[in-house]
C-alpha cells in the first residue's frame, strides 16, 4: 500500500511554496492591466494639457535664437536677441539685480508678516480676531490697480516713491492677506499638543513658534514665499506707476520698453528673449520646490 501511495498519480498533499500559485500571475496581470486601463485616460488627458501649457513656452525660446527680419538676428540661428537685450540701456545686469532685490525684499517681509500673523489668528484669542481676519481678507477684493495711485501719493510723503524699496513694500501689501490665510491654516493643522508641551517645557510663545512650529510649518512657509517671489518677479503695473528712473527698472518693465524702442516698431525677438530670462527663474524654482509647494496647500485640507 505505500508502494502504492508513493507512485500513485495523484500526490497533491504538498503545500505550495508562497507566489507559486499559477493563479497568483493572473490575478496581479489583471489587476495591472486593468489598472492601466483605468489610467490611461487620465495621462492622455494630462499629457495634453502639459503640451497646451509648455506649447508657447517652447515656440517662445526657439524663436528667441531663430532668425527674423527687423531684429539683431537676422542671417541664421544665435544670441543675437539676447545681445540686444544685455546692450538695452543700463543693461540687463543691472534689471535682473533690481528685480532680484524687489522679489526677495518682497519674500523677505511677506514670510516675517504672514508667519507672525498666521501664528497669532491661529494660536491666541483675543477680540475681535475674526473681524480683523474678514478684513485682511476683504484686501483681496479690493482692484489692484486702484490702489496704486494713493499709494503712489503716500510714498511719495514718505521719501519712497521711485524707490525699490517701495516697490516691495506695495508689492507685500498685496501678497499679505493669501500669505496670512494660508499660515493660519498650516498652523491650525499642527496639533496645538505641540506647542502646549513647549510652554510648559519652559519655552515662551515665541520660542514655541521658532523651535517647534517652524519645522511643522515649512511646507506653507515655501509656499507663500514662492507665491510672493512670484508676484514680485513679473509684476509690471507697481514698477510702471511708481519707477521713474530708467536705470531702476525692473526687468518686466524694461523689456516692455524694449519692445517699441525704435519709432514704435515691435521688436519681437528681443522681447521673446526677455520673455525667456524672465520665465527660466520661475520655472527652476518652481521645479525645484513643487513638492513643498503640493504639501504647502494640503495642509490645511486634512484638519479634523
Amino acid at each position: 500500500m505505500v508502494a502504492d501511495f508513493r507512485s500513485g498519480p495523484t500526490t497533491v498533499d504538498e503545500p505550495a511554496s508562497p507566489g507559486t500559485s499559477p493563479a497568483a500571475p493572473a490575478r496581479s496581470t489583471g489587476v495591472t492591466i486593468a489598472g492601466i486601463a483605468l489610467r490611461t485616460p487620465y495621462w492622455v488627458f494630462t499629457g495634453a494639457v502639459g503640451l497646451i501649457f509648455l506649447a508657447p513656452l517652447v515656440w517662445t525660446a526657439v524663436a528667441s535664437v531663430a532668425p527674423q527680419a527687423g531684429t539683431n538676428q537676422v542671417d541664421g540661428w544665435g544670441l543675437g536677441n539676447y545681445e540686444t537685450l544685455a546692450n538695452y540701456q543700463a543693461g540687463i545686469w543691472r534689471y535682473l539685480a533690481n528685480s532680484a532685490f524687489v522679489s526677495l525684499l518682497t519674500v523677505a517681509l511677506t514670510l516675517l508678516v504672514s508667519l507672525l500673523g498666521g501664528y497669532a489668528f491661529a494660536r491666541f484669542r483675543f477680540p475681535g480676531r475674526n473681524i480683523l481676519f474678514l478684513l485682511t481678507l476683504a484686501i483681496l477684493m479690493v482692484p489692484y490697480a486702484t490702489l496704486l495711485i494713493p499709494l503712489y501719493v503716500l510714498l511719495n510723503e514718505v521719501g519712497l516713491q521711485n524707490s525699490l524699496v517701495g516697490v516691495a513694500l506695495v508689492l507685500t501689501m498685496f501678497q499679505l492677506p493669501f500669505a496670512t490665510f494660508l499660515m493660519r491654516i498650516s498652523f491650525e493643522a499642527v496639533p496645538r499638543e505641540l506647542d502646549e508641551a513647549a510652554l510648559v517645557d519652559g519655552c515662551s510663545s515665541f520660542g514655541a513658534l521658532w523651535r517647534v512650529l517652524l519645522p511643522a510649518v515649512k511646507p506653507g512657509l515655501i509656499t507663500v514665499g514662492l507665491f510672493a517671489f512670484l508676484a514680485a518677479w513679473n509684476d509690471f503695473m507697481a514698477p510702471l506707476i511708481l519707477i521713474n528712473d530708467s536705470e531702476r527698472m525692473t526687468l518686466p518693465l524694461a523689456v516692455s520698453n524694449l519692445r517699441g524702442q525704435v519709432q514704435g516698431v515691435v521688436d519681437y525677438g528681443a522681447t521673446e528673449a526677455g520673455v525667456v530670462v524672465l520665465a527660466l527663474p520661475c520655472i527652476v524654482l518652481f521645479l525645484l520646490l513643487q513638492r513643498h509647494y503640493v504639501r504647502g496647500f494640503m495642509s490645511g485640507a486634512l484638519k479634523g
